[in-house]
């Protein structure tokens, strides 16, 4: 299980076809040194969403670890730190790659993907999503989402058509109203909240949430929190337990102690500057 900004958060993660799907269109990707998790659902014709995903994580990576180390923390805007306007960047170019290798390659056509991107920094999180795959957070033994579906259930749950167990129900859970790679441009979501040393967060595509309900995935969280690789795994089988319907990836993280940065007087006042 790698350990990231020195020792002071855990992760794992599985990726796995399931049980009726024959090739996996998720992909998933981590940086351990610099706190980035990357988990990335694609769709699309023959093996198109597989190449979507894979294109997505790949470029997220490429960009981050190029941008970071020259980050300003001052560089922030719209309420947003400089490491949130960062992932949304990410995502932004992944997107363009994605549009334009779409748009130019027959077998790829109509191909894209949903991304949900996790950054620890300085004792707090920054994340940016696009689509219906969902972060998740476990803090004092109680499971909450943090990220909002960008799907055609919940736009209607929004918009007062129908109560949560009705859109179940009626309404295919399929249907996403944002990912990479459809139109032009795109709209990311940006999200920032202060972390705890105990925390655990989960990302996950749907071919976990749309099968395992949250409070099942609370109680596997809590069995097994001390052993993220059983934790990744045994949701996985619970996912393809329920039917395994479609390519289920899920990415676990714990925070072990504070990862705040130490930086010395002389340098926070050059970063005023």
């Amino acid at each position: 299980m790698p350990a990231g900004l020195r020792g002071a958060i855990q992760f794992a993660m599985q990726t796995d076809v399931g049980r009726v799907r024959t090739n996996n269109e998720d992909a998933v990707g981590a940086d351990d040194q610099l706190g980035l998790l990357i988990l990335a659902d694609g769709m699309g014709g023959y093996k198109a969403g597989e190449v979507a995903s894979g294109m997505t994580v790949a470029s997220v990576l490429e960009t981050v670890r190029k941008r970071l180390p020259q980050l300003r923390d001052d560089a922030g805007e719209d309420d947003h730190s400089a490491h949130a306007l960062l992932l949304r960047e990410a995502l932004e170019a992944a997107h363009t790659s994605v549009y334009h290798v779409s748009r130019s390659q027959k077998q790829c056509e109509g191909m894209g993907t949903t991304a949900v991107v996790l950054l620890f920094r300085d004792d707090c999180i920054a994340v940016a999503s696009v689509g219906d795959s969902r972060l998740y957070r476990l803090r004092d033994r109680e499971i909450q989402q943090v990220t909002r579906d960008h799907s055609l259930v919940q736009e209607l749950i929004d918009r007062g058509f129908y109560s949560e167990e009705e859109a179940e129900q009626k309404v295919a859970r399929n249907i996403v109203t944002r990912a990479l790679g459809i139109e032009p441009e795109i709209q990311v979501d940006l999200i920032e909240e202060p972390a705890e040393v105990g925390d655990i967060y989960l990302m996950c595509s749907d071919g976990l949430s749309d099968l395992v309900p949250a409070d099942a995935i609370r109680l596997t969280l809590l069995q097994f929190a001390d052993n993220l690789e059983n934790a990744a795994a045994e949701l996985v089988r619970q996912a393809n337990m329920a039917g395994g319907k479609d390519n289920v990836s899920v990415v676990v993280a714990r925070i072990d102690r504070s990862f705040a940065e130490k930086r010395s007087w002389f340098d926070r006042v050059k970063s005023w500057l």
